[in-house]
């Protein structure tokens, strides 16, 4: 650190990556460098980037240029090393890696990092005494990790569920106000930038799995454990499964939830039905949305902004203030040295409601066929909703069920499956716990 003549404190940033949260971080810190309740400057020193030649949003001229962020990490001409590059592995991972090796406090946005080699990264830092944060990579702005790694550091979470990804979030949502079918709506999320050219770590669930993988860390004790998440995308998800959820009362929302049962903890990121009036269904556009359980303070709501250049940025800025306060704890709840990954519960094990669409032959016996196949199995309805035909003797169904093993609902679907009257293969779709 460095003095200026009035003797304030100045803290020298090293920035990896320049993209959307990147910019945005510049022109925080050029517009407020003196943001920190402990007083000090915080200013850009040293920038890298895959284009040197690319305008910027804040002029760069007086900031050091590294064509590789392993030497920016390790420049002694920054204090703090700001990872924005994304990606689990490859340079963000060494350059992150090069700096908490020297003992430098590390600010990441970068959930695929965190979720993927969390525990190392945790005790490389902890071993050199190095910060490392990581509040924008989840929900952007709305401070989900702070609430959990500080706020609740003393509180048994049972569960956190909800909506982590903003790109899903918005499809949906567009598809249901539109009637615009998923592949439409996602070409115009990508003409909007919402959506990246290649989408499928969003659409896939890979994104909000990352997150709920971190969330689930902190919630839990225990160290981040991505290979154990159960994953479901929403690009199977058909406008006429919103349409006909939507008469049955419900919206179709990604939720991603890490859920303490018995012994071990079951994360999911699948797509729900959240019912008219719930927050989860409420939450429309590009926000996002999570629910907090402990056993002392009930459940607790948080909704807000999960990307973009202003909030995300914020929550970058949150974790430098932090570095230049001299705050000082774990990484996640747990020294890194006991950190261990929670044991994986199956989701097979679990109590669930389901939705089931189903297209069968217009004849006579069908649902009845329907009823008893379930009965049989030991499901039990709760709802139902037959359709008008669509032409050519096809008649739309849907269904709900009471709370049931999914096991057992999984053995019940593929029985429907396999009757003549089916037409195509029954969908299936979880309802939100609320």
């Amino acid at each position: 650190m460095a003095d200026q003549s009035s003797g304030q404190k100045v803290w020298r940033v090293g920035v990896a990556g320049l993209g959307t949260v990147g910019g945005g971080l510049l022109s925080f810190l050029a517009e407020c460098p003196d943001f920190a309740p402990a007083g000090g400057r915080a200013v850009v020193t040293g920038i890298c980037a895959r284009s040197r030649s690319r305008a910027r949003t804040v002029d760069t001229a007086a900031m050091t240029w590294f064509d590789d962020p392993v030497a920016l990490a390790k420049s002694p001409d920054n204090d703090i090393f700001v990872e924005l590059i994304g990606g689990s592995d490859g340079p963000a991972k060494a350059a992150v890696e090069a700096a908490l090796a020297l003992g430098k406090p590390v600010v990441t946005a970068n959930k695929a990092l965190i979720a993927t080699h969390g525990a190392e990264l945790a005790k490389l830092a902890e071993a050199n005494g190095a910060p490392l944060l990581f509040e924008a990579a989840v929900m952007g702005g709305t401070p989900a990790v702070k609430i959990l790694r500080e706020s609740l550091v003393g509180e048994d979470v049972v569960s956190v569920s909800g909506i982590l990804n903003g790109t899903c979030n918005y499809i949906l949502t567009e598809m249901e106000t539109k009637g615009s079918s998923f592949a439409d709506v996602l070409a115009e999320a990508q003409r909007l930038g919402y959506a990246e050219a290649d989408p499928s770590t969003d659409v896939g669930g890979f994104d909000a799995a990352h997150k709920i993988t971190i969330l689930a860390a902190l919630a839990f004790g225990g160290a981040p454990n991505f290979a154990a998440a159960e994953i479901e995308g929403v690009d199977q998800v058909e406008l006429e499964d919103i349409k006909l959820a939507h008469d049955l009362g419900y919206r179709i929302r990604l939720v991603a939830s890490a859920v303490r049962e018995g012994s071990g903890v079951a994360v999911r990121v699948h797509p729900a039905l959240a019912p008219f009036g719930h927050p989860l269904a409420e939450t429309r556009g590009a926000l996002n949305a999570l629910f907090i359980e402990g056993r002392r303070i009930g459940r607790i709501f948080i909704q807000g902004p999960g990307a973009g250049a202003g909030p995300t940025a914020a929550a970058v800025a949150a974790d430098i203030a932090d570095v230049m306060t001299l705050a000082k704890r774990p990484v996640f709840q747990s020294p890194a040295s006991t950190l261990v990954p929670e044991p994986a519960i199956s989701a097979a094990d679990r109590i669930s409601r389901v939705f089931i669409r189903l297209k069968v032959k217009d004849q006579p016996g069908v649902i009845a066929a329907v009823s008893e196949t379930l009965a049989e199995a030991g499901v039990s309805i709760d709802g139902f909703l037959q359709k008008p035909s669509q032409g050519e003797g096809a008649v739309p169904i849907v269904l709900t069920t009471h709370a049931t093993a999914e096991s057992v609902v999984l053995e019940a679907v593929e029985r429907i499956a396999r009757l003549p009257a089916m037409l195509e293969r029954p969908k299936l779709l979880r309802i939100a716990r609320v």
